[in-house]
């Protein structure tokens, strides 16, 4: 394999970022080539997942060596290894199966620093022979790695999550909310539009449009602002950081409406709420917490997210029949 990419891999790690193409992007895993590698050569372990693939090759330009790639069903090494795909046993039988005692004299296996979740390293040593070492948790840091006797500066060991980084994943969170949001905005218009001679296209329209919008404002506020500015919003949990969030933007934008008091009170629980529901899915993508983080976060907000969407939605109905003379 070249370590240079073509304009393929370029447009195929965009489409990985923004959507589920990532789900496919993968190479078959085994052994493969860098340059014109020996039995001297670096061995480098990494994910099937393409762009995992890519930045590794990419990362050894100059650089004559072998990558072993693990079957992680498409999935990254942090994740994998979180996931147990990127873990001992595959590591052991990728060796296996390569007879990389056949091919390489030394012993030494460079795993990502992100994968050592994943990995016992002295397991796989009394499986293969071969011994683990945990290299920096940035591919590009790889040269210089080397080149320093396989030791790690402490740069090399940090991970950063800057604001760029979780920028770069803001589509991926954006995208879920948005191909769900076509059925939030065809129940809406059927609410508002729903009368007792039918459904009318201009209520629908006048009494929905409102929602829509609060929606939109809704997914931004949770999938974008909450991600790129996270550790400015006050508070830990992301379920708190994301309500913040969407009240800022649904009061802004209510300050530009007139709708009735029950509409009105039903929009400040509903939207608020739903981008602290979107936010909280972005805790599966940061470095800022862990599972039990996680846990802890959705046995409290699981509750009320239901309890006050049963509320908003309750007040809507009521504001629906006042309007038919019903109660």
């Amino acid at each position: 394999m070249s370590s240079e990419w073509t304009k393929k891999d370029y447009w195929g790690a965009v489409r990985s970022r923004i959507s589920a193409f990532r789900m496919r992007y993968a190479v078959e895993p085994g052994l493969y080539a860098i340059g014109e590698p020996g039995a001297e050569s670096d061995v480098f372990v990494t994910a099937n997942y393409k762009l995992s693939f890519d930045t590794v090759r990419k990362s050894l330009k100059g650089l004559n060596a072998w990558i072993l790639v693990l079957d992680t069903k498409s999935i990254n090494v942090w994740c994998a290894a979180g996931k147990g795909t990127f873990g001992t046993d595959e590591l052991v039988k990728r060796v296996n199966e390569a007879q990389l005692d056949k091919i390489v004299n030394h012993k030494r296996l460079v795993v990502p620093q992100l994968g050592a979740v994943g990995v016992n390293a002295r397991a796989v040593q009394q499986a293969t022979g071969f011994r683990v070492h945990f290299g920096p948790v940035y591919a590009k840091d790889v040269p210089a790695y080397v080149n320093a006797g396989y030791k790690k500066t402490d740069e090399m060991r940090l991970v950063k999550f800057t604001m760029l980084d979780r920028l770069i994943l803001t589509p991926m969170e954006i995208n879920p909310s948005m191909k769900k949001f076509p059925l939030f905005a065809l129940i809406a218009l059927i609410l508002f539009g729903l009368q007792p001679s039918g459904i009318l296209f201009k209520d629908a329209w006048a009494g929905g449009l409102p929602f829509l919008l609060l929606g939109l404002a809704a997914i931004f506020s949770g999938a974008f602002i909450t991600p790129v500015f996270l550790p400015f919003i006050p508070f830990r949990s992301f379920a708190v950081k994301g309500w913040i969030a969407g009240m800022i933007f649904t009061s802004a934008i209510m300050k530009t409406m007139s709708l009735d008091v029950l509409p009105a009170i039903s929009s400040y629980i509903f939207f608020p709420l739903a981008s602290s529901y979107i936010a909280l899915q972005f805790t599966g993508s940061t470095t800022f917490t862990g599972m039990s983080g996680v846990r802890k976060e959705l046995k409290i907000a699981l509750p009320v997210y239901l309890i006050f969407t049963a509320l908003s939605v309750i007040l809507l109905i009521t504001d629906k029949l006042s309007q038919w003379n019903v109660i």
